[in-house]
């Protein structure tokens, strides 16, 4: 058993804070396995075969590793061993699909509250029931918990340790490496039940430790959690955890899909890597689970005013509050290094992100007598942030554009900042990522909760974080609420019943956000819980129409049941009109209690007079008194989805050979690795180059010859398809020795 040591530090920031460019949480790339020039693979099998089959299969190729079988999941297994291996496997097993194993890392009573869910006076089901998720198993896929937490204990109910491979998934312990505590987190905000409670806090969860130290874990362990917990028969299952691929047939999409067909509810991040569209990444993108992006909680949101400018500011958490009630002068302080700050006292001082962190600026400028902190960005954008200690001054985030802004004004003149607080509420946290979803075009994701500044259980304690991590759990938990009201229900009458009822938000303009960027809106659990009337799917989609296909008519299907006492009419309101566009909805109908009506929507578009490439909106449908909002979407011809991403770059199977791997969303017309020298960027030559590449996962190997003299190089990977062109840029070091090493730019 791996005992859990008390004095564990409260905050390992390495995951929360960055001194760099990536945002908080995000999602590394894609790495490649290749020690021993093997590598970790996942066969999907086309028909399914025994345990004793699969062993025998393996025995043909003796030089492979059997490492998992999938059982409930999908029908495949996972091996280990060089690529011409496993693809004589693949051919001799008949498999539906070989894919590479993926790297994902995790994505942390006011929030509680503003949902509708663990209030004074409680939520009661029809029979006057208090519904506290009692009775319910929640299962949480993340790196373990904290089992012996006083607001845990109680609602733990065993799990098992896919890392390890045994059956204790304590979190990770900072004698074992990079210590974690996200799961305790998660589940905290799930089921706590103690000083602080959470969304149903008599929940059971079971807990299943996928991800290691430092929070990050392999595609095959994860998928081999999923498949435990469809064995143990979970109610409701949480993934606080992500990579960056938008691909909607990676094989976790598709293993949480399988899992919602046998019977349980998936609830899953959207990922953090916002606010630029088609972000959302695997398993954020399975068709079937819950995708939950991040909305504020009630916060109250300090704005400075200067020379004339109101620009947000952005506490990093742990940050104490900005408060002041009169003005203080600006200074700029570099970095924030020691030497920088020696006309800090009393001033506020603007730091630019980077080299230190965000705690190393913070208590330099403290030291040097600054009243607070305004660290911007250094790339394009806004971020978030965390500290990892106390500091007694407040420590905000600005974006790039707001921190120039300052410098120019203090290039003039003196500048002095007034301070002005806002409160703010359900405003979509910048980080939250966005859709749709790749090739499917389908909305992601589907609803929204509270993400930012939410207090939770950690090992030893207590602690505020956030991320679309932190959002996905209060989804979780109100689908146990209402699996305890509606036992009968499956997950697509839970997942309906969030859709229809979630509250559509605005930005901070008073604009509606995009259905691919909210979905339905804000969860609202007892509306969710009184809904008379369920409409599924939750969302629309019309599909891809053609400019050479000129008049095109699209349809999509809404099944409508009447789950009230009482009959009621139904009829659908007419989208406002739209150049080009034109609607045919069913004629008003009436269903009895407990009678459902399965009816048909068409769309007519002649792509000629559409000039946008994303077309979204929702449809409504009057139930009675209760209105519901169906958000559709449909695209013209290849809309502007990044054409290339998720490069990795490692030793390929044979001496002298590397290979690579990258995931083309549409597959591409022209794709290819160019190489420029780092500090010339000359042109040397293309590691690789080709044509009509088909969509999906590319795996790559390449002659060592292929590769320039040793040195610093700088590759584009870049992909082309319907006119557009999307790159990734990357260093590529070649050692003396014929070693590589990649870093992103």
């Amino acid at each position: 058993m791996k005992k859990l040591n008390i004095f564990l530090p409260l905050i390992f920031m390495l995951l929360f804070q960055s001194t760099a460019n990536a945002q908080t949480l995000d999602h590394p790339p894609i790495p490649m396995e290749s020690s021993q020039n093997k590598k970790v693979s996942i066969i999907i099998l086309e028909k399914e075969k025994s345990e004793q089959e699969i062993k025998k299969l393996i025995q043909f190729v003796p030089n492979l590793e059997l490492r998992h079988i999938y059982k409930y999941a999908f029908h495949g297994f996972s091996v280990k061993g060089t690529q011409a291996d496993i693809d004589q496997l693949s051919k001799l097993a008949g498999a539906k699909m070989a894919s590479p194993v993926n790297t994902y890392t995790v994505h942390a009573d006011e929030s509680v509250k503003m949902i509708g869910g663990e209030e004074v006076r409680g939520l009661f089901d029809a029979k006057n029931q208090r519904l506290t998720g009692k009775g319910v198993k929640v299962g949480v896929i993340d790196t373990g918990i904290d089992y012996t937490h006083p607001d845990l204990r109680a609602n733990y109910g065993g799990g098992y340790d896919l890392v390890d491979r045994d059956h204790d998934p304590m979190e990770t312990q900072a004698t074992q490496g990079e210590g974690t505590l996200h799961g305790t987190h998660v589940a905290g905000i799930i089921a706590a039940n103690g000083k602080i409670r959470g969304v149903a806090p008599e929940a059971t969860i079971i807990a299943y430790r996928a991800l290691g130290p430092g929070g990050s874990g392999t595609t095959e362990q994860v998928i081999a959690a999923i498949d435990r917990a469809i064995k143990d028969k979970v109610d409701v299952l949480n993934l606080s955890l992500g990579n960056n691929v938008n691909g909607p047939d990676l094989p976790i999409s598709l293993a949480l899909n399988k899992a919602v067909e046998k019977g349980i509810t998936a609830v899953t991040s959207s990922g953090n890597s916002g606010p630029n569209s088609w972000t959302v990444g695997s398993p954020g993108t399975a068709s079937k689970a819950i995708s939950v992006g991040a909305s504020t909680p009630s916060l109250n949101i300090p704005y400075v005013d200067i020379a004339g400018q109101k620009l947000r500011l952005e506490p990093l958490q742990g940050s104490v509050e900005w408060d002041f009630n009169k003005s203080y002068e600006i200074i700029k302080a570099g970095l924030g290094k020691k030497e920088e700050l020696k006309e800090a006292k009393g001033k506020i001082v603007l730091l630019e992100r980077g080299e230190l962190t965000f705690t190393e600026k913070a208590l330099n400028a403290h030291d040097a007598g600054a009243v607070a902190v305004m660290i911007y960005n250094n790339t394009k954008g806004a971020f978030f942030g965390n500290l990892e200690t106390d500091v007694t001054i407040p420590v905000t985030a600005m974006s790039k554009a707001n921190g120039e802004k300052i410098k120019k004004a203090l290039a003039k003149n003196k500048v002095f900042a007034r301070t002005q607080i806002i409160e703010e509420k359900d405003v979509l946290a910048d980080f939250s990522s966005r859709g749709p979803v790749t090739s499917t075009w389908e909305i992601k994701p589907d609803v929204v909760a509270p993400g930012v500044a939410i207090n939770s259980t950690v090992p030893g304690g207590y602690l505020p974080l956030q991320g679309t991590s932190m959002a996905a759990p209060h989804v979780a938990g109100a689908c146990a609420l209402i699996k305890q009201a509606h036992p009968d229900w499956g997950p697509e009458e839970i997942k309906a019943a969030l859709m229809n009822t979630a509250k559509p938000i605005f930005n901070q303009k008073g604009k509606l956000y995009r259905t691919f960027e909210q979905g339905s809106g804000r969860i609202q659990i007892e509306k969710a819980l009184k809904t008379n009337t369920l409409a599924t799917p939750g969302s629309l989609q019309f599909g891809k129409f053609q400019l050479a296909d000129s008049l095109h008519e699209h349809s999509s299907y809404v099944t409508v049941k009447n789950i009230g006492t009482k009959g009621q009419s139904y009829s659908f309101s007419i989208p406002p009109a739209e150049n080009g566009l034109s609607w045919k909805f069913p004629l008003s109908f009436f269903l009895k209690p407990g009678e459902k009506k399965r009816v048909e929507i068409k769309l007519s578009a002649d792509p000629e007079l559409l000039n946008k490439k994303i077309y979204d909106g929702n449809i409504t449908l009057n139930a009675g008194p209760q209105t519901i909002s169906l958000p559709y979407l449909y695209v013209l011809e290849e809309p502007n989805y990044p054409r290339v991403m998720g490069f990795g770059l490692g030793k390929g199977d044979k001496k002298d050979m590397y290979r690579y791997e990258v995931y083309l969303p549409g597959g591409a017309e022209e794709f290819g690795i160019a190489m420029f020298e780092a500090e010339s960027l000359r042109f040397v030559g293309f590691l690789d180059w080709k044509r009509n590449v088909g969509k999906g996962q590319l795996l790559q190997e390449i002659d060592s010859q292929q590769l320039p003299e040793p040195g610093l190089y700088l590759i584009k990977v870049f992909a082309k398809k319907a006119g557009k062109e999307d790159s990734i840029e990357s260093y590529l070091f070649i050692q003396p020795n014929g070693q590589l090493v990649v870093q992103s730019s």
